[in-house]
């Protein structure tokens, strides 16, 4: 089976977050399944630099006005199809922000670019090869759903997988005419949305599938709580939408093996993380001592909850607790944790920025991690803590949810608790959760199988990998 991946970034290539995880290691897995990915990339500079044996192997000479070409290469187990267009890819900013931190103002046009070039090879107009299936991720990609629709040749299936609803493509109507779509196409059951264009409205109308990344957030989207103003175009389409949850590359983060941590280590040496905690605490400037070293990896948002984490470092200093934070985003919340930081020298520590080893360390070396998340599609960094036998502390909603046992009374006296959940995602909700991981830490036995308990989870890609597999199946055989 062939398919054709589309994506605006990709790991390791081109990252902002858990799209790029994602669509970089699901076409590896796949392998195993009998599936060949090829993924259909923008030729940013990083990915250029890095793709050294891309060469040229077709071209369309009119892509919505700009001259495309597709150049093919592998990289580290990807097969790559990367579209070339200087005049919209070719920046030194990031994939989606210019310098100043502000979206280019032809985001539309660059990633409606990536998506008509993605039906054209969907429709056999790259020459030798030709996918089964296409599989489009997020609203970047979210039109080629839309232009294989409308376009004359035969349709093959195509599923749209949601990583976050909450980013939606959305655009005046005033672009409408430089899409290169039929009149009837801006309308409620296409790309029409109230007077404006939604790139991801249209792909969720027009895909012949949809699917998002765990079970629980496939669920929560119907509602209006969750759904972003989509939840009813999304309820209309329930019978197609598949929850199935993310897994992580399980080489690149293995604690036995990465070169990106102090001191490698298993479930049965745990005592050797400890070599890790001290680095983190150097690294952050913290005091070393007995007590739980916490930790936040996250974009600085609101909706990953990072204001809550601002209101409750007092109290996790108050308990004999550390923190350690690493990330970037809001302004403000940024100022608060620095403020934190300020008033608890020693206790609290703040990277601002992305810094991918030490991410790693650490997930190594802190004892928990901190994810209290107002909605999260699937998340990944729990995902890591339970691999690295860093006990998450999770609010209940979404992938979370899915992915975490809590240490209630019964999963503690079944040894099946692999972390920390709680549904008030409020101050005082995680204050208490806060509490409970405390009891438990002061509690070694328990503690240690928590951490056991977690690093024996599941959290690769083989099984989801074989789900996707098998939902690309049942599209191929209707017939679509």
């Amino acid at each position: 089976m062939n398919v054709l991946s589309v994506t605006s970034e990709i790991y390791p290539l081109i990252k902002t977050g858990g799209l790029a995880d994602v669509s970089g290691a699901l076409p590896i897995a796949l392998k195993a399944c009998g599936v060949h990915t090829r993924s259909l990339i923008p030729g940013y500079p990083a990915v250029k630099s890095a793709v050294k044996d891309a060469h040229k192997v077709g071209e369309f000479p009119d892509l919505l006005g700009e001259h495309a070409d597709i150049l093919a290469g592998e990289h580290e187990g990807l097969d790559l199809l990367i579209l070339d267009i200087r005049s919209l890819y070719d920046r030194p900013a990031g994939p989606y922000l210019d310098s100043t931190g502000k979206d280019f103002a032809d985001n539309w046009k660059r990633y409606a670019a990536l998506s008509l070039a993605a039906a054209e090879i969907a429709a056999g107009k790259l020459a030798g090869w030709q996918p089964d299936l296409l599989h489009a991720h997020d609203w970047q990609s979210a039109m080629a759903p839309v232009y294989m629709r409308y376009a004359e040749t035969p349709e093959i299936p195509s599923l749209l997988t949601i990583h976050n609803i909450a980013f939606q493509g959305q655009f005046g109507a005033n672009i409408f005419s430089e899409l290169r779509l039929p009149a009837h196409a801006f309308s409620t059951e296409s790309i029409e949305y109230y007077n404006d264009i939604s790139f991801l409205k249209g792909g969720l109308q027009t895909a012949t599938a949809l699917s998002t990344v765990s079970p629980s957030y496939a669920e929560e989207i119907l509602t209006p709580d969750y759904g972003m103003g989509l939840e009813g175009v999304i309820r209309a389409r329930a019978q197609a939408l598949h929850g199935i949850v993310n897994g992580i590359d399980a080489e690149v983060w293995n604690p036995a093996i990465d070169h990106l941590i102090q001191e490698n280590y298993t479930a049965a040496n745990l005592k050797l993380r400890a070599i890790n905690k001290a680095a983190v605490a150097n690294h952050f400037r913290v005091d070393h001592d007995n007590g739980p070293l916490f930790c936040v990896i996250s974009r600085l948002t609101w909706q990953k909850g990072i204001d809550l984490i601002a209101e409750v470092a007092d109290d996790i200093v108050e308990m004999g607790g550390r923190l350690v934070v690493l990330g970037a985003g809001e302004i403000a919340l940024e100022g608060a944790l620095m403020a934190a930081a300020t008033r608890h020298p020693g206790r609290v520590g703040v990277a601002v920025g992305y810094n991918e080893p030490l991410s790693h360390l650490m997930q190594a070396g802190c004892d928990a991690i901190i994810v209290p998340s107002r909605f999260e599609p699937c998340g990944l960094t729990q995902l890591y803590a339970l691999r690295y036998g860093c006990v998450p502390v999770v609010a209940r909603n979404g992938g979370l949810n899915d992915t975490v046992i809590d240490a209630n009374h019964a999963a503690v006296s079944a040894k099946v608790a692999t972390g920390v959940q709680f549904s008030s995602v409020t101050p005082e909700g995680l204050r208490q959760a806060l509490r409970r991981t405390m009891r438990y830490y002061r509690d070694p036995k328990l503690w240690t199988q928590m951490q056991k308990q977690g690093m024996k989870s599941d959290v690769s890609w083989e099984k989801s990998a074989g789900l996707y597999a098998a939902l690309y199946t049942q599209l191929l055989s209707k017939g679509h």
